[in-house]
């Protein structure tokens, strides 16, 4: 499932291929591409479930680099489970230096735990982060220096 979001991300959403995209077609696309059809539709409703915080109201004092709250996380034992200790440091590492918020940082760990996968890995955090930042509006900020920390302007591989 998580390789069919980052097909998509990469080719309809990330590209900012513009223009409306047949449901239909795209799940017959993403099928002749080799994608099972549970995780193409497994995908698509974690898609779904994404753009609702698109609709979600990010407070602007969260989104601004001088205000952010300091909290501390403690992680259920399903979340240890799926994120490690090196992907639990990753998200406090982004949130002490302002790219993520106690909202921003909620979030993606929703849109993780309601991934599919047991083998869920940093460089799939790192694209993770890049997607739910990408969607939320008032993030654009924060998702360029996303952009500048996980890729090689170069070679456009996340590092």
């Amino acid at each position: 499932m998580f390789d069919v979001i980052i097909y998509l991300f990469e080719t309809y959403i990330y590209s900012r291929m513009n223009g409306y995209i047949d449901e239909s077609k795209l799940k017959d696309h993403l099928k002749d591409a080799g994608f099972y059809s549970e995780d193409v539709y497994n995908a698509l409703r974690w898609l779904k479930q994404l753009s609702l915080y698109q609709k979600k109201i990010i407070s602007p004092k969260l989104t601004n680099n001088h205000s952010f709250l300091t909290s501390i996380r403690v992680y259920i034992e399903e979340e240890k489970i799926r994120l490690d200790t090196e992907s639990r440091g990753f998200l406090l590492f982004l949130e002490q230096i302002k790219i993520l918020n106690l909202e921003t940082r909620e979030i993606i760990i929703d849109r993780v735990m309601a991934l599919d996968t047991k083998d869920f890995k940093l460089e799939d955090l790192k694209w993770l982060v890049l997607m739910v930042l990408y969607n939320i509006p008032g993030c654009e900020s924060a998702c360029q220096q996303v952009e500048q920390l996980f890729f090689d302007s170069k070679s456009r591989v996340i590092h």
